[in-house]
C-alpha cells in the first residue's frame, strides 16, 4: 500500500486537518492501448482504478479512507449505507468495514436484474453484512432507519459515497492523475471519460484537474436516474466541497468550483437505472476484446459506449483520449444459484437468485 498522499503535498494544511483510513493500493497504473477501429488505428488510455484494493477494487475505495478515518474520529461502532441490490458501492463499504472493525449495516433497494446480483449478495452474506430492505414512503424509510440504527453509534454514509469528504478522495485522486501525466507515463488527455451515479468521483477528478490547471475535459456518463445524477446536484455538491475545503485551508482557491470543466452525459443511460443498451453491450465487447479489461452494462459500459461514440465524431481523431475504469470485476467464489444463508436476507432478495 502506497503512502503517497498527493492532496497533502499540494495543500499540506488542508491533508493535515483531513484525516484519512489508508484502504487504498496507491498509484493505480496508467496505460496506453493501441485498438482498431473502423476509422482505422489510433491510441487509448486507461486509468486502472479497477485495482485500487486488495480485498475490492474499483472507485469506492478512494471515498472510504476520508468517511471512515472520520467515523474512526467520533468513535461510531457501525457504518450504515445505502444502495440498489447490486451495488458495488455498498457492498465495498461492507467488506471495508469488516477489515476495519466497524460492524455495517447496508439499506438496499430493488433494481433491475443482473448478473452480478447472486455474487454480490453471496458476499454480502460471507462478510456478515446486516442487510435491510429500504423503500417506500418518505415516512416508512425514516422509521425503517430508526428501527435500524437508534442507539447503535452508526455512522451514515450517502448512497455511493458521494458526501464531500468522499469527493476530496477523487481530489487526491485527479491530482494522481496530474502527477502521472508530468512523470510521463501518459499524454495530456483531452478528454476523461468515467460512468457516474451520485457523481463524486466525476466531480473530485474534476477539481483535481482544476487545481493543477489542465484543460481536459470531464465526461461524466449519466448511469442513474435523474433525481440522482443532475446538473443542479452536481454543482451543488462541487460548491459543497471546494467550500468545506476552504474551511479548512485558506489556500485552496476560492473560485476552484467555477474552474471545473466538467460535463454531464446524459443520452446512453438507456432505459432505466441497471438496465442494458446494444451500445452498452458493445462497448463492454470491445473494452474486452481490445483493452482487455472487463466492463459491466449498469456503469462503465455506457461510459465506453459514451467514448466510442465520441470517436466517431469529425476532430476525433487528433484527440487524446483517457477512459478512467471505476469497476472491480469481483471474481465469482461463490454460488450464484442460491443464496447461501437465506435467513441472512430479506425475504424479497430471494427474486434475485435462479
Amino acid at each position: 500500500m502506497s503512502n503517497n498522499d498527493y492532496l497533502l503535498a499540494r495543500f499540506p494544511t488542508l491533508g493535515a486537518q483531513l484525516p484519512r483510513m489508508r484502504l487504498a493500493t496507491l498509484p493505480t497504473p496508467v496505460r496506453v492501448v493501441d485498438v482498431q477501429l473502423d476509422s482505422g488505428n489510433r491510441s487509448l488510455s486507461v486509468k486502472c482504478d479497477d485495482l485500487t484494493g486488495i480485498i475490492y477494487g474499483g472507485n469506492k475505495v478512494r471515498k472510504l479512507e476520508y468517511i471512515f478515518a472520520r467515523a474512526r474520529d467520533k468513535h461510531c461502532r457501525r457504518l450504515a449505507t445505502f444502495g440498489a441490490v447490486g451495488s458495488n458501492s455498498a457492498l465495498a463499504t461492507a467488506l471495508y468495514a469488516r477489515q476495519s472493525g466497524f460492524e455495517c449495516t447496508c439499506f438496499l433497494m430493488h433494481q433491475a436484474r443482473t448478473a452480478q446480483i447472486p455474487a454480490t449478495l453471496n458476499r454480502h452474506i460471507q462478510n456478515g453484512t446486516e442487510l435491510v430492505r429500504y423503500g417506500g414512503s418518505y415516512h416508512q424509510r425514516v422509521q425503517t432507519l430508526r428501527d435500524n440504527l437508534w442507539g447503535r453509534k452508526a455512522w451514515v454514509i450517502p448512497m455511493g459515497g458521494s458526501s464531500w469528504r468522499g469527493t476530496v478522495g477523487f481530489v487526491a485522486a485527479g491530482l494522481e492523475l496530474v502527477e502521472q501525466i508530468a512523470a510521463g507515463e501518459i499524454s495530456k488527455p483531452d478528454r476523461i471519460y468515467v460512468a457516474t451515479g451520485t457523481m463524486g468521483t466525476a466531480i473530485g477528478i474534476a477539481l483535481g484537474l482544476a487545481i493543477a490547471e489542465l484543460d481536459t475535459e470531464v465526461h461524466a456518463v449519466r448511469a442513474s436516474a435523474t433525481e440522482i445524477t443532475n446538473d443542479h446536484l452536481m454543482t451543488k455538491l462541487t460548491e459543497k466541497t471546494v467550500s468545506m475545503m476552504r474551511r479548512l485551508d485558506e489556500s485552496v482557491p476560492a473560485d476552484l468550483a467555477s474552474r471545473t470543466n466538467i460535463r454531464l452525459r446524459n443520452s446512453f443511460f438507456g432505459g432505466g437505472y441497471a438496465q442494458s443498451t446494444p451500445e452498452a453491450e458493445d462497448a463492454i465487447a470491445f473494452a474486452r476484446e481490445q483493452l482487455e479489461i472487463t466492463l459491466e452494462s449498469t456503469y462503465t459500459g455506457k461510459a465506453m459506449a459514451a467514448l466510442l461514440a465520441d470517436l466517431k465524431t469529425p476532430g476525433a481523431e487528433a484527440q487524446n483520449i483517457l477512459f478512467w475504469n471505476t469497476y472491480y470485476a469481483m471474481p465469482v467464489t461463490v454460488p450464484t444459484h442460491r443464496a447461501l444463508d437465506a435467513k441472512a436476507l430479506p425475504e424479497e432478495f430471494l427474486r434475485y437468485f435462479s
